[in-house]
């Protein structure tokens, strides 16, 4: 479509449509196309693929109209819809101000022997797009706006700012989906069970996941059939389309492909091998909908934070089947403060306060799913057992028949990186797998129904939640692909097909990361591959360290953002944010300096504490502990004190919380077999952590060790200065190095 800009007025124009947005007050009228005729000087700026509707991120500021300014088709879905993804926006303040460059494509009709501007990547242009928005906005106030806005630089930045998160959440996160013809919003189970009517897309959705509806509120309203035509209903979330082939013939020793990126040929039709198509879509809730730290638990209606409702489609020649499961944060009133590293999670009612909030959702979840089968992954000891505690107490009051109650405490049974141990837990919910089934349909009609969900959470329902429901799915689909007898019974999945699904839930996990965490999940690469690896723990170091950065200070703005684009008040003095981080940056420096003084005095300590008279001490460290199963790759301060004398060493693990080592191992150096160290993997650039495993014999039995890593001062910082300090750590054993290993060298 067309997007005109006239004296009063943007017009947005479509064959024999036409769209008016008021320069004036930013109101909205339906116009016929010829009525352009009456505008004054009405000029083509170019082309826009459509409206996602209104939003004022401060009073002081005008209306902006934001619209979708590049698409990228992601596939088509069973009934060749397409679904698209945004991957541009253009955000028009309505104003009576000229506007400055929109960077759009040129049309044809008005535009005739321009050549089409060349295609552009996106950060450059991007950048240089926001610059001339954000002057253009700093024009468009009228006089004694403009000079309130003035009146001090921190207003000046908090519009920048706010603007900057309007721009990434839309181009940066891969978060927004689209269709013309399918209902997104909505699974195939309750696409089947509407009645066959002729209303328009955007009156079928769900409302818990029709994302633009506070922002496109204006055009709902218009009373008129031709303001369906205008409004798209667009999810936060995750879709990925994808064709596999069943061919049992190829080795996995023949793909020598990239693990990010599915083999090119597993994705074609072939003339032979059955093939299927998968899909995977996940619908963020606009409900309680935020950023980690700002948003967690339960609210007084019974939405949850982090409330993801998530679909795996198979469509095989007419036939059709879906099999759905939720996440959402554990339904009780919790938070955690979140300026400093892994920060202790409290509760914040009392049991009694809890009940009737707890009741409501999950009244709401059984009246949309009929029954629940929660499975809860949070820690059983620990800093997460509280939480963990307050939700089993909640499900026994509530004493509901069609709640089921599942326990499984991930990191005790993956101990040790055997994130392979999940099967544990399908193995022993199989008969419930089963016994849900899933929805089935074909030209026919319905053949079967999906009978309850699983729910599915951790503490932040990302990580350990992202593992466990592309286990349960991949149960689903086997059984799936073998009543359609497109697998043979006794068959597991093929290599590739299996290789490809578990880069869609991988990508699945990164996506409802960042919109929820900022940064991709940690355990990425066990859903990947299916194996854990060292590279993978110290990806998830950069990952947790950019959450911990991500969420000081950055989180308010977007919170903010999405509070806004949602018709909810700004309760956050974000004023104020900006002196919080000159007083945070003074204050980090101080706890660094305050922080070596601590380490110091605790390795003096310990050295004394533990080591025996007739021992040398010749060294001492202050490190971290990689091993996921114990920390979730997120603890960031130090645990683990590393003594070295003449004959032994200690790992010494040190509780901050009660401000003391709570248990130790000494291991002769004897029983010492091999050290390795080397840094983060270049595929994810400039190196930030190394890590140093220690390989020892227990009782005379190898394969034991312990994985650590340098204590993080400053997500910015690079990887050299933590790399030659556990190169020194290394060879204080007096061990030599061997030998390069894949990312790292071999010490021994």
């Amino acid at each position: 479509m067309e997007l005109f800009q006239a004296k009063d007025h943007y017009i947005l124009q479509s064959g024999e449509r036409a769209l008016w947005c008021s320069r004036r007050d930013g109101s909205l009228q339906l116009r016929a196309a010829t009525d352009l005729l009456l505008a004054w000087n009405p000029i083509c700026l170019g082309l826009v693929e459509g409206v996602i509707g209104k939003v004022q991120l401060h009073t002081d500021l005008p209306w902006w109209l934001l619209l979708i300014r590049q698409k990228a088709l992601i596939g088509k879905l069973p009934g060749d819809h397409e679904v698209c993804k945004i991957t541009k926006i253009a955000v028009i303040p309505l104003s009576e101000t000229e506007p400055q460059d929109l960077e759009l494509e040129l049309c044809k009709k008005h535009h005739f022997g321009i050549n089409k501007p060349e295609k552009i990547t996106q950060s450059p242009d991007d950048t240089k797009f926001l610059l001339k928005t954000l002057t253009q906005i700093k024009s468009n106030v009228s006089a004694p706006n403009k000079k309130k806005i003035k009146e001090s630089k921190e207003k000046e930045k908090l519009e920048k700012r706010l603007l900057e998160e309007l721009f990434k959440m839309f181009m940066d996160s891969d978060s927004f989906y689209y269709s013309l013809t399918y209902d997104l919003t909505n699974s195939v189970q309750r696409q089947s069970a509407c009645e066959k009517t002729n209303l328009p897309l955007w009156r079928k959705v769900d409302d818990r996941f029709f994302w633009n509806k506070h922002m496109i509120e204006d055009l709902i309203s218009i009373d008129n059939a031709e303001v369906d035509f205008w409004i798209i209903p667009i999810i936060q979330g995750f879709v990925q389309i994808e064709e596999l082939v069943v061919n049992y013939s190829e080795s996995s020793d023949d793909d020598k492909s990239s693990p990010e990126t599915p083999p090119q040929e597993s994705t074609c039709v072939d003339d032979v091998h059955p093939t299927f198509l998968v899909a995977l879509i996940s619908r963020r809730s606009r409900h309680r909908a935020g950023m980690r730290y700002k948003r967690r638990g339960v609210d007084k209606n019974g939405n949850v934070a982090n409330y993801v409702e998530t679909e795996q489609l198979i469509h095989v020649h007419n036939h059709t089947l879906s099999f759905i499961q939720t996440r959402g944060s554990v339904p009780v009133f919790w938070s955690q403060v979140g300026y400093r590293y892994n920060p202790r999670p409290r509760l914040d009612k009392s049991e009694n306060e809890t009940v009737s909030c707890f009741r409501a959702h999950f009244e709401e979840q059984l009246k949309n799913y009929k029954k629940q089968v929660i499975i809860n992954l949070v820690d059983q000891t620990g800093r997460e057992k509280i939480i963990g505690d307050a939700y089993l107490k909640q499900v026994l009051l509530y004493n509901n028949a069609n709640l089921t109650y599942v326990s499984f405490d991930f990191h005790e049974h993956c101990r040790g990186m055997k994130f392979e141990n999940v099967q544990t837990l399908t193995d022993a919910i199989h008969d419930i797998i089963l016994d849900m089934k899933w929805c089935w349909v074909d030209q026919a009609g319905v053949i079967c129904k999906q009978e309850g969900i699983f729910r599915v959470n951790c503490m932040d329902c990302l990580d350990r939640t992202n593992v466990v429901q592309a286990a349960i799915a991949r149960v689903v689909m086997e059984q799936q692909l073998k009543k359609l007898g497109v697998m043979p019974p006794e068959q597991p999945l093929p290599v590739k097909c299996n290789r490809i699904y578990q880069i869609i839930w991988a990508n699945n996990g990164d996506a409802i990361s960042r919109q929820y965490a900022g940064t991709a999940a940690l355990k990425g690469d066990f859903t990947r591959t299916g194996e854990r690896k060292l590279a993978g723990v110290m990806k998830d170091g950069v990952n947790s360290a950019n959450r911990y950065y991500l969420n000081r200070f950055r989180d308010a703005y977007r919170q903010a953002v999405i509070d806004l684009m949602q018709g909810i008040p700004v309760t956050e003095d974000l004023y104020s944010i900006f002196t919080k981080e000159k007083e945070h940056e003074a204050l980090h420096k101080e706890n660094l300096r305050s922080h070596q003084e601590l380490i110091s005095q605790l390795l003096q300590s310990y050295m004394k504490l533990l080591l025996p008279d007739d021992e040398k001490f010749h060294g001492g460290w202050a490190l971290i502990d990689c091993d996921p199963s114990l920390i979730d790759a997120t603890h960031k301060d130090v645990d683990v004190l590393l003594l070295l004398s003449n004959s032994a060493y200690y790992v010494a693990y040190y509780d901050d919380e009660i401000d003391k080592v709570n248990q130790y191992q000494r291991l002769s150096l004897e029983a010492l077999e091999k050290i390795e160290i080397g840094p983060e993997p270049t595929l994810f650039g400039k190196p930030k952590f190394s890590c140093m495993r220690l390989h020892y014999k227990y009782k005379e039995m190898s394969g034991y060790f312990h994985t650590l890593r340098a204590v993080v001062r400053n997500p910015e910082e690079d990887g050299k200065g933590r790399a030659v300090n556990l190169t020194k750590t290394s060879l204080a054993f007096g061990l030599r190095t061997e030998g390069p290993w894949p990312k790292a060298r071999i010490i021994y």
